[in-house]
């Protein structure tokens, strides 16, 4: 369908500015007349080449920070008094990312056609998941959607916080644990050889330690292909077994239990659990469907199956604490302040709280985790190469001392 660029004046006397995707030119006039736009200037975009580029992962990703500032932006419009079709005429045409702009073009269509905005929306998952969907789906039915799409947004900003944490403490291990892999598996492969060559011609009986490197870079060099090979098999067949229900299981029950990265999934979890269903709940969306939704996005296979039998409990009968205590995933402490937002009946700011405590608690973890870290790596960085090259030094040493006697 071609694209039309069109330029307007306003009701209070501005000039703006956008494209819209239609059929016609008259069409494009009389949708912006229903808007109530004057003195409208239209022109048939310029066609390309028509030629594309084949697409890898199916196209431009829809990144989590062009979603805030579209929710933030269409909460001031929606509040402005705005009408639904226009904020999103506005905001697609204005909107960078091309495969984003297309979207929302789509959603646009589809309300023009008499869709609720939340059923347009649900037709793309890629970008609106399912409690974006149900959070519009309540605005719209409680006429609050400015207020909803506000909280819709602080809640993907506080998200987006807490992943770059995440983020920020795997960067620094991953990239010293590296730099060893690739300083170590240069010494093995092409300087030890040869230092081994040298040793041969001067004779003589090896330390042990010389020996072992010797010997190490000896079964490199021979099976380096075999290694990569088995490395890549072994992450395939990790994956693989992740993909089924008891993989799944087995490896989340591990993730939990780990020594030092254990407590930080389970604060994240909770801080995730408490957030996401906090803002549902707060929105007026059913705890049960909450709870649901919650579940489904918990990205862990223990934590999803302990709030689906919370879910369970609720439906027959029973409060919230009591099966969330039952279940063993989830600390004491959070366990108690929802059993009090229980009998006060304020439930959403509970789990609010909850959910400040834990960003917190992930914010002290992760700086913890860090800087415990980055001395350990530093001394097994250290330990690993010096002990490689006082190793291959150690007959030179042996070599100088029978000379000098």
């Amino acid at each position: 369908m071609p694209k039309f660029n069109w330029e307007a004046r306003t009701r209070t006397g501005g000039t703006q500015k956008g494209v819209i995707e239609a059929a016609t030119v008259d069409f494009v006039e009389a949708q912006l007349k229903k808007y109530g736009f004057s003195n409208i200037s239209i022109k048939a975009e310029a066609k390309g080449l028509g030629f594309k580029l084949p697409s890898f992962g199916g196209g431009k990703k829809i990144d989590e920070k062009d979603l805030v500032i579209f929710t933030r932006q269409f909460s001031t419009m929606i509040d402005s008094g705005l009408p639904l079709v226009q904020c999103l005429e506005i905001l697609a045409s204005q909107q960078e990312n091309k495969a984003f702009q297309e979207i929302l073009y789509k959603i646009k269509e589809s309300v023009e056609s008499g869709s609720t905005f939340a059923d347009a929306l649900s037709k793309h998952p890629r970008a609106f998941d399912q409690l974006f969907v149900n959070l519009v789906a309540a605005g719209e039915i409680g006429g609050i959607l400015d207020t909803i799409l506000t909280r819709l947004a602080a809640y993907i900003e506080k998200s987006m916080k807490l992943k770059k944490q995440i983020k920020g403490a795997m960067v620094y291990p991953i990239t010293i644990m590296s730099i060893a892999v690739v300083v170590v598996g240069v010494i093995l492969i092409f300087v030890i050889p040869t230092f081994a060559k040298m040793f041969v011609e001067f004779g003589g009986e090896l330390p042990a330690p010389t020996k072992f490197v010797i010997a190490l870079s000896n079964f490199l060099v021979k099976y380096f292909l075999v290694i990569i090979g088995a490395f890549y098999a072994t992450v395939w067949a990790i994956k693989k077994y992740y993909s089924t229900p008891v993989g799944q299981k087995n490896i989340d029950r591990m993730a939990l239990k780990a020594p030092i990265a254990g407590p930080l999934i389970r604060k994240v979890a909770v801080a995730k659990f408490t957030r996401t269903l906090g803002t549902m709940v707060s929105s007026g969306v059913p705890i049960m469907d909450g709870l649901e939704i919650v579940a489904k996005t918990a990205g862990n296979k223990i934590i999803e199956e302990a709030i689906y039998s919370v879910r369970q409990a609720i439906s027959e009968g029973k409060t919230m604490a009591e099966p969330l205590a039952a279940c063993g995933v989830f600390p004491p402490m959070v366990v108690q302040m929802i059993a009090v937002g229980e009998a006060t009946g304020a439930m959403d700011a509970m789990l609010n709280k909850i959910a400040d405590f834990y960003d917190d608690e992930v914010d002290d973890a992760v700086g913890a985790m860090t800087a415990m870290m980055e001395p350990l790596l530093m001394v097994f960085l250290g330990t690993t190469v010096g002990g490689l090259v006082v190793a291959m030094y150690l007959p030179i040493f042996k070599l100088a001392g029978a000379v000098g006697g």
